[in-house]
């Protein structure tokens, strides 16, 4: 179901291949610095294919990026691959939303992986919050990742995600029921093709390393560092492809150049 080697080349990993937190941490981390999110695809009114084939073919063949079904489906695959277990889930996407903001679909995927007794909230596929450390699967706990500091909150049937910027965020609520490969299919179609997704009016791209978080928001880039100011400014196109390229490291489509210019001119 998936070529561990070139999974591996694709995000720099050559430690052991056995299901273990260390494993589960150094993948965690390395993912999202190598594979960046985007929803150029989405935008170009292309659609998504989430088939293993087409996900490999564009995010390790390809160089490319993609979102969480892209993401966490080819995350889970390498798990699996390894020996590890888990489940995949679904929650309603909460970021940046005021509190009165109508309920959203659950339209984002990740994965609850149990691991010698313990489990573990694992998501290599959210963008500019995305985690970069497994979270212990417990409430009210502040866990510290090489990024900002995350918590689950016990909302009575569903867990509210939150992370700590100037103050705690929310990010996603989590549903607890496991989801079938049918379930991703369904929230697949409604975030690439239903005119009310965010995903089909919004360029969203994003890369963190090890030294920051890095997106792109239509034209305006942030730099988010571990340890300094944000810093903010608006693109023109040349600016956006070259940020593409030499930020984002994606291979650069000239079909990407009008969406591009049509962003920048709307500021």
């Amino acid at each position: 179901m998936i070529d561990l080697d070139a999974y591996f080349r694709r995000i720099g990993y050559d430690g052991p291949r056995t299901a273990s937190l260390a494993t589960l941490r150094a993948l965690q981390a390395l993912h999202p610095a190598a594979i960046p999110f985007e929803n150029l695809d989405v935008l170009m009114d292309l659609g998504i294919d989430i088939s293993p084939q087409a996900v490999d073919a564009k995010l390790i063949a390809a160089g490319r990026g993609g979102y969480c079904y892209e993401q966490n489906s080819l995350f889970g695959r390498a798990l699996t691959a390894l020996g590890f277990e888990f489940d995949s889930l679904m929650a309603r996407v909460v970021w940046m939303a005021p509190p009165d903001a109508p309920t959203p679909p659950r339209t984002h995927k990740l994965l609850r992986v149990r691991l010698d007794g313990e489990t573990w909230l694992a998501d290599v596929g959210f963008g500019g919050a995305v985690l970069t450390a497994p979270l212990r699967w417990v409430t009210d706990e502040v866990q510290v990742t090489p990024h900002e500091p995350f918590r689950l909150r016990d909302l009575g049937g569903d867990l509210l995600l939150e992370t700590k910027l100037e103050d705690w965020t929310p990010v996603y609520r989590i549903g607890l029921d496991p989801q079938a490969p049918i379930d991703d299919e369904l929230a697949n179609w409604f975030t690439s093709r239903h005119p009310s997704s965010r995903f089909r009016q919004v360029l969203m791209v994003a890369r963190t390393t090890p030294q920051a978080r890095h997106t792109l928001l239509n034209n305006r880039l942030t730099l988010r560092p571990v340890a300094g100011e944000v810093e903010r400014r608006e693109l023109d196109a040349d600016g956006m492809e070259a940020a593409l390229s030499e930020i984002f490291h994606l291979p650069f489509d000239p079909a990407w150049r009008p969406i591009l210019q049509r962003l920048a001119a709307a500021g």
